[in-house]
């Protein structure tokens, strides 16, 4: 039996729906907004997070009751329900995998609400443990500025990193990143369509990479010719997040994978996120949890399944402070304690 086969048959109702955006400053400059998607019955809700990046297709959305989803599901009937619904019915998504984005908040919610009417959970639906989680804080450093590592550091001494290499981090950023001995994964953002901070490949800057984390994982390079042989060299090291949207997306890597970032929205699917995690067991990909800056319920999923799946690899789910403007005087330590009584995907850790 799949991962999938046991949740499939889970039975919901839906008798309502219901929407809520939220808009935050982040650190690095920019701003995030993200819509939570509710499903109710009665007392009860589930709800998913829309982690769509443009705020013009949260802004568009009509009503808060705008998708018509009343009725009587199994989760894999709900599902394949979406496949009929146009989740962005007044305009085009500003870029293609945010339909994903929307589906995964649908589908997420529907999972939420149905392991509630069904009064069970999901780690004992899968015949999982939930386990600590341990988690890295991401951090955006694009004018090769450390400052803000350094101020984590000294909140939190024992805080690891996933940071992301940029053409404006000099002999000096990686030299003072690297004497804190607490960088575990570098995104080279050489993967992502339509993403404003994509890096083109330079060899100078990936080999710096290589040499400077010898331990370190290395996400996502730009493939060409000039730093082919480099990449080869190192395979044991490399990590697909951006591209990766399901079991067909690692069969077509340019190297044979060794590590995945598994960010349960990208995959859209309940059923595709499950599928990719097994082809991971079977083929001895080593994974680890990513997020995409959640504001609301959408954190606690991700560390909820980082917790049953992956929770010793260098995860992206550190507690939502870890992403706001100024460092907190206070900051939850790794590795995050899973909840002794959880309701649904929810996972009620203090921020």
């Amino acid at each position: 039996m799949t991962l999938y086969d046991r949740v499939s048959d889970l039975t919901l109702t839906i008798e309502t729906t219901d929407r809520t955006s939220r808009r935050r400053e982040m650190a690095g400059d920019f701003t995030r907004v993200t819509s939570t998607l509710v499903l109710l019955a009665g007392d009860e809700f589930g709800a998913g997070e829309d982690v769509t990046y443009d705020t013009v297709d949260h802004e568009v959305l009509p009503e808060p009751s705008v998708f018509d989803l009343t009725g009587e599901y199994t989760l894999d009937e709900f599902s394949r329900t979406l496949e009929d619904i146009d989740l962005f019915p007044t305009k085009p998504p500003e870029r293609q995998i945010s339909r994903n984005y929307r589906r995964w908040a649908l589908e997420s919610a529907a999972l939420d609400l149905a392991l509630k009417q069904n009064e069970t959970t999901l780690a004992s639906l899968l015949g999982r443990e939930r386990s600590p989680v341990r988690f890295v804080a991401s951090t955006r450093l694009p004018d090769g500025n450390p400052t803000r590592v350094e101020d984590t550091l000294a909140v939190n001494p024992t805080c690891e990193f996933k940071l992301g290499p940029t053409a404006a981090w000099s002999e000096e950023t990686f030299a003072t990143l690297a004497e804190t001995d607490a960088v575990r994964v570098l995104d080279l953002n050489g993967q992502a369509e339509g993403f404003v901070g994509r890096q083109p490949p330079d060899f100078d800057r990936y080999q710096r990479v290589f040499e400077t984390f010898p331990d370190a994982l290395v996400e996502d390079p730009a493939i060409s010719d000039d730093v082919q042989n480099l990449l080869a060299a190192n395979t044991d090291r490399l990590s697909w997040d951006a591209p990766i949207q399901g079991v067909a997306d690692l069969r077509d890597r340019p190297f044979e994978p060794n590590w995945c970032n598994i960010k349960p929205s990208r995959f859209g699917t309940v059923q595709s996120l499950f599928e990719t995690i097994e082809y991971c067991d079977d083929q001895g990909i080593s994974m680890y949890g990513g997020g995409q800056f959640e504001l609301c319920v959408g954190r606690g999923h991700i560390q909820l399944l980082a917790s049953l799946f992956y929770p010793d690899g260098p995860n992206d789910v550190a507690p939502r402070a870890y992403n706001e403007p100024e460092v907190r005087a206070e900051l939850i330590e790794s590795p995050l304690e899973p909840p002794a009584d959880p309701d649904g995907l929810e996972w009620k850790t203090l921020d």
